[in-house]
């Protein structure tokens, strides 16, 4: 969640830049590289100092069982020194999405990935470290792709125009512009997260056996966001240089086509969870009793593709033109109408209650 949360690095940066690419400023595009870059490496450097009081927060929120708060408590602790490396990727993903160089990320996201399920195994079950292993892998293979987009990031700057040095990178109006959009879309994001967390904490108080079936179909949300994001990661990119150059037409464009893609996507999930749904669970977890209360659940799994895909999109569209704050605004009012109709259905209908105020809560953003 803590990282989820600054992934506004990764969106504040696209827009940006594409719109700088959009007029041919090459100059402010590197520049912007640099003000990102910067802001990554404040905010991660804050995080590492208050990691205690993090942890300490996140389990006095969630109030789950001592197992869990203590596993919990493991990994962050050995998680959370990855955090100038995930905050600089961000910033080198959202700049390459920004120039619309989309195989970029793909392969650098590819490679940190890949390292993470070698090590994870290598770990794991090879040295026997547990939760500990899981969390030393991440932290290895972040900062492994970290390496590799910073070589990406020096190839492509060798062949861009413009020159930007530190007064250009630390200029007072524009580095006030960037904070505002990062602001904006992390107060955004916050209002995401914080209804992430409810819905787990909402699930461990009812116990570990909801706590895990939940965890299960969060997974199932999770696949469909990172497709559903990839279709606003590239409204970001399309409507920022639309708006750069001036272009209603291609700003419509860019509107229309990326919304049918989206749209396409999200009934192909809704198709694929109505299907192999049960046999997905089934995949993530092999204990019974997760598994019963995960299949009950599953209508509103099928459902959320559909339901969620425009919220999504919107906030792609809305953080290419900058207009942060409009976003923001109706972030928090979904959130609160969330807040209320989970604590009106969950007495009533339970677990049911719990994902109905969520499939509320997308339909609100």
């Amino acid at each position: 969640f803590v990282y989820y949360g600054f992934n506004c690095l990764r969106m504040g940066t696209t827009a940006p830049t594409a719109q700088a690419a959009g007029a041919e400023g090459w100059t402010e595009v590197r520049g912007m590289l640099g003000r990102a870059l910067f802001l990554a490496s404040t905010i991660a450097g804050c995080l590492l100092a208050l990691q205690n009081l993090i942890v300490d927060f996140a389990f006095w929120f969630i109030e789950a069982s001592a197992e869990v708060e203590y596993l919990g408590s493991r990994y962050f602790l050995i998680r959370v020194w990855a955090t100038p490396a995930a905050m600089s990727t961000y910033v080198i993903i959202g700049w390459f999405y920004g120039l619309q160089e989309v195989r970029i990320p793909l392969i650098l996201q590819i490679s940190t990935n890949a390292i993470n399920i070698v090590l994870d195994l290598l770990f794991v079950f090879g040295f026997g470290w547990g939760v500990e292993g899981v969390a030393a892998a991440s932290v290895i293979a972040e900062y492994a792709g970290l390496i590799i987009g910073a070589a990406m990031v020096w190839r492509t700057l060798s062949r861009l125009g413009g020159r930007a040095g530190w007064s250009r990178i630390l200029d007072p109006a524009r580095f006030r512009h960037m904070v505002a959009i990062n602001r904006d879309i992390f107060l955004r994001t916050l209002c995401l997260i914080a209804a992430f967390a409810y819905l787990t904490a909402q699930g461990a108080r009812m116990g570990d056996v909801i706590l895990a079936a939940n965890a299960v179909l969060f997974n199932m949300v999770t696949f469909m966001a990172y497709a559903l994001e990839g279709f606003a990661g590239a409204s970001q990119a399309m409507v920022g240089r639309a708006v750069g150059a001036g272009s209603k037409a291609d700003y419509r464009g860019a509107v229309h086509y990326s919304s049918l893609w989206a749209l396409a996507f999200a009934a192909a999930f809704t198709v694929a969870y109505a299907v192999a749904g049960s046999s997905i669970v089934d995949i993530l977890t092999t204990m019974t009793e997760v598994r019963a209360v995960a299949y009950a659940a599953l209508p509103w799994m099928i459902a959320a593709p559909l339901v969620s895909v425009w919220g999504y999109q919107f906030d792609g569209i809305f953080i290419g033109a900058t207009r942060s704050v409009e976003m923001r605004d109706a972030m928090i009012v979904s959130l609160l109408i969330y807040l209320i109709a989970t604590e009106a259905f969950r007495p009533l209908l339970g677990n049911h209650g719990i994902w109905l105020g969520f499939t509320v809560f997308m339909i609100a953003r």
